[in-house]
């Protein structure tokens, strides 16, 4: 009941700022460019150390992500170019943020880690790779967002991995980034691997179907049907 109300609340809010930037005739686009500099600025907030304000530009900057389809649906100006500019910038997105991870372990400071540069890493590879094989896919079957590490997924374990960092705490709930990179490089060589295998099976399924229509077509007919085919 409680969250189901947050959820309600937040939706206004964000059906009025749609109808805000529409009455602005601002053109989507720019606020998808808007989106990735806001990231770039999470990223390198991420490599100087300051991560509980860069879950807070990470918030911000994927508000501007979600506004900008909304916005482009609500005036009419949906195009595939914007399609794939929001697709192909979403990819800058994620790289400036675990590049940004990956520069603050590496530095020479008592938070230096090479585990950690690693981690943030593989995320980084393995959420490419998730992004790459739906699109990939979905040029040879009509849909594949399978998988439980999706980008809102790894949008939220940032946010709780950066709103969490506090280094002069020792509270066992706070300082969760290590954990969340785990999760997240763990969890997206797992999805791209579902994904993988879900493409494997649908491909699969389609090649048999059609080899079963092809071999239907190649029966030969019932006698009366071929003397009526005939006559005709």
């Amino acid at each position: 009941m409680f969250g189901a109300s947050i959820g309600r609340g937040a939706g206004r809010i964000v059906n009025a700022m749609v109808e805000a930037l529409a009455r602005s005739s601002i053109n989507p686009n720019l606020l998808t460019v808007t989106g990735v500099a806001i990231n770039v600025l999470c990223g390198l907030l991420f490599g100087f150390g300051h991560f509980f304000w860069a879950g807070i530009i990470l918030i911000v900057a994927n508000l501007f992500d979600m506004l900008d389809g909304k916005v482009a649906r609500l005036t009419g100006r949906v195009t595939r170019f914007g399609a794939f500019l929001d697709s192909s910038l979403d990819r800058l997105s994620d790289m400036v943020v675990f590049v940004g991870l990956m520069v603050f372990y590496a530095r020479d400071t008592q938070y230096h880690s090479t585990l950690n540069v690693f981690l943030a890493g593989a995320a980084l590879m393995g959420s490419v790779l998730v992004s790459y094989t739906s699109a990939r896919a979905e040029s040879l079957i009509p849909k594949c967002d399978v998988g439980f590490l999706r980008r809102p997924e790894r949008v939220v374990l940032l946010i709780i991995g950066a709103l969490t960092t506090h280094p002069n705490s020792d509270h066992p709930l706070l300082n969760r980034m290590p954990a969340v990179l785990w999760v997240l490089a763990i969890g997206s060589f797992w999805t791209f691997a579902h994904r993988m295998y879900h493409t494997w099976r649908e491909v699969q399924r389609v090649e048999a179907a059609r080899a079963g229509a092809d071999v239907a077509d190649q029966r030969p007919q019932p006698a009366s049907r071929v003397a009526q085919q005939a006559r005709v």
